[in-house]
């Protein structure tokens, strides 16, 4: 249904895998003390190329409706992935506009809503694509993060299980559906993430951070296996990216406000834009400042 529209995006993806694969082996050298700082992802001037070629594209008046849909959509991840997202949410309503049961545009572009802490919206585009898709499986997680951000966790439970039972080894699915019961009490959230502990994987790096909420292991011995397996300066970025935003949500529970902040904050300095930890470190800053003014009035 798609194959021409595919075949286009396939060689436009090739050119930019192909350059992420040329970078240089990581210093094992941390900065700082034990504090490793990542190196900011640089734009990639394929993905800049590839946006460019997609604008010749669209011009085209021989394309349909649903191979339009698909372009747009297409663009607004390549916008996204450089950090331009207002240029990505009209590229995915475009892609809506062009193709009503567009489940991945429906998507994509709440994401954009959650960031924007409009949790209507939000709900409204993941009920969408899961009426669209039952089976689109990120569409749980991402309507369980838009309810827990929402303030509704004991929603943000459910579909946040339902997305940890489909890969119920993943640590970072894990993380996620401990926040919403955590958030539900605390004594609810450790002894849930105790009870799935055993199905993580334990040669996955981030099965550590697990263990650090479950207090089995300290700051350190996390920091101490952020390079383990990192093969390029991209990897180590990218890693960072994830470990500096649940760093900062352990220190935010522990009540350590200035401590998280800096992790929200190096997360950010990241550029890792299309990373689930860069789009919602601003969001957790946000609940800091405003938790802070609430404790000042």
């Amino acid at each position: 249904m798609r194959r021409n529209v595919s075949l286009i995006f396939f060689f436009i993806s090739v050119g930019i895998l192909g350059g992420c694969a040329q970078t240089p082996e990581v210093s094992r050298q941390p900065q700082m003390g034990n504090l490793l700082l990542a190196e900011p992802a640089p734009v990639n001037p394929r993905s800049e190329m590839a946006i460019a070629r997609y604008n010749q594209i669209l011009g085209s008046s021989a394309l349909s409706d649903e191979d339009k849909a698909e372009l747009h959509l297409q663009r607004g991840m390549l916008y996204d992935s450089v950090g331009l997202g207002g240029l990505a949410q009209f590229d995915y309503s475009q892609a809506i506009n062009l193709k009503p049961d567009f489940a991945e545009a429906y998507n994509s572009i709440g994401i954009h809503y959650i960031q924007q802490s409009d949790f209507i919206q939000a709900y409204d585009s993941f009920d969408s694509t899961l009426e669209i898709n039952p089976e689109y499986d990120f569409a749980f997680l991402n309507r369980g993060i838009a309810l827990y951000y929402g303030g509704r966790a004991e929603l943000a439970v459910e579909d946040l299980g339902l997305f940890l039972q489909k890969d119920n080894s993943d640590p970072f699915r894990a993380l996620w559906a401990y926040f919403a019961h955590y958030d539900l009490s605390p004594e609810e959230g450790q002894a849930y993430l105790a009870a799935i502990r055993p199905e993580l994987n334990n040669e996955h790096w981030a099965t550590t951070l697990t263990d650090l909420f479950l207090g089995v292991v300290d700051e350190n011995a996390v920091l101490n296996s952020l390079l383990d397996g990192v093969k390029s300066q991209k990897a180590l970025t990218d890693r960072l990216c994830e470990a500096y935003f649940y760093l900062g949500k352990y220190h935010s529970q522990d009540g350590n406000n200035g401590i998280a902040s800096n992790y929200f904050k190096l997360a950010l300095s990241t550029n890792v834009f299309d990373y689930v930890e860069h789009r919602y470190a601003r969001m957790e800053l946000n609940r800091l400042r405003q938790s802070s003014s609430d404790a000042e009035e």
